[in-house]
């Protein structure tokens, strides 16, 4: 198992549309414990491989953990996961291990179906709605090269992007 570095805006690789897993190998188990371990440690609720730099459609959400004291983990893996249906409209904020000090208010789809495939190689539908919905639609966009940011104003985004300047230069400099 290892701590894989996450990928921050503006790495271009958050900004690829991922390839579909077409097998799942010990390549593809390893890149799953790999980023559960890597996600685990952020800590966040939810990670998608190409915040990891691997350019593949796969996500990986534990939206129970953050909130559990005891630290019980419910790790659920998507592979290849397509929103099918979508319905009403909910707003509330988000960040991302990938989008440096910055959260905002993004409207989301209230409810969703949901088909994907396991680990096992089998495909199944699902709905959700509320929370994990959101966090299901924020991780999938990373697979398309989309961030929650692009779901805000763009006068908000551009306030970001020199928000995010200043972080660099300071890191640079510091």
């Amino acid at each position: 198992m290892a701590i894989l570095p996450i990928r921050t805006y503006p790495d271009k690789i958050l900004r690829q549309v991922c390839k579909p897993v077409t097998e799942i190998t010990a390549e593809i188990r390893k890149l799953v414990t790999d980023m559960a371990e890597t996600m685990y440690d952020a800590p966040g609720v939810g990670l998608a491989a190409p915040q990891v730099g691997v350019s593949l459609r796969l996500v990986l959400i534990d939206i129970f953990f953050s909130h559990n004291e005891e630290g019980e983990r419910d790790l659920q893996v998507f592979i290849n996961p397509e929103i099918i249906a979508a319905e009403g409209k909910q707003d509330g904020e988000e960040g991302c291990l990938s989008v440096r000090e910055y959260a905002a208010q993004v409207t989301r789809a209230m409810k969703i179906t949901v088909r994907t495939m396991n680990l096992d190689g089998d495909t199944f539908e699902f709905e959700a709605d509320d929370f994990f919905a959101r966090v299901l639609q924020h991780e999938f966009d990373h697979l398309d090269g989309k961030l929650f940011i692009d779901r805000i104003s763009p006068l908000r985004r551009t306030l970001y992007k020199k928000k995010l300047k200043k972080i660099l230069a300071k890191k640079k400099n510091g």
